[in-house]
């Protein structure tokens, strides 16, 4: 498989937005000329680790590629991406619910734009919190998405609200990650903070946010693996997997 570099994978990407103004909303249907072009430009970002079945080794791999796509994206371009989520993710959340997002780490999506939209829209807003590396986590909130001086440092290296902040439960969970495939399946960190938690509290809206380049074309599973309800990248929804509620 000949995989684009990194400049090219971005220059699609970055002509999708830009021509289209949104991704999507139904990434099965029958597509125009333009789509077509699209898929044709991001068939290279399609990994198919049929090999490769350490995740150690695994995770590495797609941290390097993560790496190597950010790179090709100016940071101004990056920041107006997932500004909004698709309305098929909107469908599916209840007025009213908690929602907890991420504060993206350097190559992650930009997961704190969905903050500010979920919160202007009259929604709770949460993050992970931790008390201490290797302690379970919980949600407290952002009481405003729009001040990042609310947020300290977790043992993680990410930011999250101040051990003051009230706990919540999220109702909608939208989960870094990096990897996934077609049909929902995760690969995150290593630490199974959200598959504990997933776990722990059904049914939850579980929603990856990741960039295209972390589409691959199967992962090792195993039985404590939570799947994700749907993924949603700058250009794409993947899902919803689950037509039952809550999904």
């Amino acid at each position: 498989m000949v995989v684009p570099s990194p400049t090219a994978q971005a220059a699609a990407s970055n002509a999708f937005v830009l021509a289209r103004g949104k991704a999507p909303s139904n990434p099965g249907r029958r597509g125009t000329a333009l789509d077509c072009f699209v898929t044709l430009a991001w068939t290279g970002l399609i990994w198919r680790p049929s090999r490769l079945t350490d995740k150690q080794a695994l995770r590495a791999e797609l941290k390097r590629r993560r790496a190597d796509f950010v790179a090709g994206i100016p940071d101004a371009m990056r920041g107006l991406m997932l500004r909004r989520p698709p309305t098929a993710v909107l469908d599916l959340i209840p007025s009213g619910a908690v929602i907890s997002v991420f504060h993206e780490m350097p190559g992650e999506v930009p997961a704190s734009n969905y903050a500010r939209w979920f919160f202007e829209a009259g929604h709770r807003v949460a993050l992970p919190w931790f008390a201490a590396r290797g302690e379970p986590m919980a949600f407290r909130e952002w009481t405003n998405p729009f001040v990042e001086d609310l947020l300290e440092p977790d043992p993680y290296k990410a930011l999250q609200p101040a051990a003051d902040a009230p706990l919540l439960v999220p109702d909608v969970v939208f989960c870094p990650l990096l990897g996934f495939t077609a049909n929902g399946a995760r690969i995150g960190y290593g630490a199974g903070h959200y598959d504990r938690w997933l776990a722990a509290h059904p049914p939850r809206l579980a929603i990856g946010l990741a960039w295209d380049c972390q589409l691959v074309d199967d992962l090792p599973t195993e039985p404590h693996d939570v799947p994700l309800s749907a993924v949603v990248t700058p250009t794409r929804l993947y899902g919803p997997f689950c037509p039952e509620e809550p999904c």
